[in-house]
């Protein structure tokens, strides 16, 4: 039986319409699938271990708990130390305070040079400022516990979802392979294949890069003399791993704390030039040394991908964000209907394959 033939705009709509049913459906229920996510991600970085353990040996259980045990030791040193340095940053909290009053004070007052608003108006605006900011506490109090509730659902549940992942690997793959059997088992093996390497290779690439970053961030901000050194360092490697806008948050973040607690002006511009140069060896050489071409997604989508991802699920989908954008990017190489859509993604100009999808399509 000949299979149908769907118009170009009904091929196309029917995409779009799949992505916007995917959207809603991770937003409506991003309180299970975003710990569900995160897990599998945990889960395709521990497999190596995991299958070497078994090649020795080891009972499954065994071979899932150590590096699983290992690598949340990791991550909660990496909390512990970040905290420390927050603690000792709040410490210090009345003095930067007063620091931040005589700025406003200095501000306001060559503000009125400037433009005759005088420094009573411009307190007036910014007692007005407070007053709404205050109304508006109760909600971000609630915003705040309900952060906390999900890191510690996230602590309780990745941890289980990545073991049970583990676990049940095989009947997973199983399940996937008897979905598609319409002769399309070669091809989903691949995909399954060749998503399970790429994104072990951007976790591991991600990882040591941002241990470089840091490591150079901190060695820069030291040499300067600067306060905090290691905590606005660890800061600024962190919010690195959200692509453009976590580098000038960061940016923004570092130069501030510095001018509230240096009392040297010219540090905030040498801590900007260390970002800057860190930024870009990370750029030109980190990312493409370290984490390599597996995920060649071009900027735009980059962009576009980090966006809806945090006005979808804030923080945890802006980092997910990069790793759903590659699997998309191999599923749609790998379906003939899809790879226009693959060329979209990627960064490379590939006549080749441009021609090759043109050619098909007429």
């Amino acid at each position: 039986m000949e299979s149908v033939k769907h118009p170009f705009y009904h091929r196309v709509s029917l995409n779009l319409l799949s992505i916007a049913l995917l959207i809603a459906a991770v937003y409506l229920g991003k309180d299970v699938v975003l710990p569900v996510l995160f897990s599998i991600l945990l889960a395709t970085l521990l497999l190596p271990v995991y299958k070497f353990l078994l090649n020795k040996k080891f009972p499954r259980p065994i071979a899932i708990i150590l590096p699983l045990t290992i690598s949340l030791v990791l991550v909660f040193s990496v909390i512990f130390l970040l905290s420390k340095q927050i603690v000792r940053f709040f410490d210090d909290l009345p003095t930067l305070t007063e620091r931040v009053d005589e700025l406003k004070l200095s501000a306001e007052r060559w503000i009125d040079d400037q433009t005759n608003v005088t420094v009573r108006e411009q307190e007036k605006y910014i007692d007005q400022t407070v007053k709404n900011i205050k109304s508006n506490a109760p909600k971000m109090v609630g915003a705040t516990f309900l952060t906390l509730t999900d890191i510690l659902t996230y602590v309780v549940l990745i941890p289980i979802y990545t073991f049970l992942i583990l676990f049940y690997k095989d009947t997973i793959k199983s399940f996937l392979m008897n979905v598609f059997r319409n002769g399309s088992e070669k091809k989903v093996e691949e995909v399954l294949n060749e998503s399970t390497s790429v994104a072990q290779h951007y976790i591991v690439g991600l990882s040591i890069e941002t241990a470089l970053v840091f490591a150079l961030n901190v060695v820069g901000f030291l040499i300067l003399g600067i306060k905090y050194a290691v905590f606005l360092a660890l800061l600024a490697a962190l919010l690195n791993l959200i692509p453009y806008v976590g580098i000038l948050s960061a940016n923004i973040i570092c130069m501030f704390i510095t001018l509230v607690s240096s009392d040297t002006p010219t540090d905030v511009i040498w801590v900007g030039v260390i970002l800057a140069v860190v930024q870009f060896f990370d750029n030109n050489f980190g990312m493409p040394m370290i984490v390599g071409n597996r995920v060649k997604i071009n900027a735009l989508v980059t962009i576009l991908g980090i966006l809806i991802g945090g006005a979808v699920c804030g923080i945890p989908g802006m980092f997910l964000a990069i790793p759903a954008l590659a699997v998309m990017k191999v599923i749609c190489e790998r379906v003939p209907d899809l790879k226009a859509w693959a060329i979209l993604l990627s960064d490379e100009e590939n006549d080749v394959k441009r021609k090759r999808v043109t050619k098909k399509a007429n």
